[in-house]
């Protein structure tokens, strides 16, 4: 059962991380929800697969394989004009890191979800990324 109206056009989230069953999880709820997904199982080490792509959202864990491959991803992101502007959902356990440098995601728009994450939380965050749903004002991570 999907969640999107029948006129309404399916968006696009390409999801990176290194762990299948990650992929697979996001899969099943993004597909429920009415979403096209696109996986990659290894880190993007370029832009080239996210500017052929297109997605409408990314979704990066911070840590792929052995380094921090995901802020790297996102820093070429930022700094390409051709993928500035694509919404980022960073989904992560790597709480202190994420203390460190939010109030640098937050001026970057960049949504945050924390590892174990519930799953209506994670489909919130999904839909403001998005711009699909205003978003709820919660505490910051402490």
């Amino acid at each position: 059962m999907t969640k999107m109206g029948k006129n309404e056009m399916a968006k696009l989230i390409m999801v990176v991380n290194d762990s299948t069953e990650m992929l697979d999880l996001f899969k099943a709820l993004l597909t429920d929800e009415g979403y096209k997904v696109s996986l990659q199982s290894h880190a993007v080490h370029d832009l080239e697969a996210i500017k052929e792509v297109k997605p409408d959202l990314l979704i990066v864990d911070q840590l792929i394989g052995k380094g921090s491959l995901g802020w790297e991803l996102i820093q070429k992101m930022k700094m390409d004009s051709s993928t500035a502007d694509i919404p980022i959902v960073v989904c992560t356990a790597a709480i202190n890191v994420v203390k460190e440098i939010q109030a640098r995601l937050t001026e970057k728009n960049i949504v945050v979800v924390l590892k174990p994450f519930d799953i209506s939380e994670f489909i919130t965050a999904v839909k403001v990324a998005l711009g699909e749903q205003e978003q709820v004002v919660t505490d910051s991570v402490e």
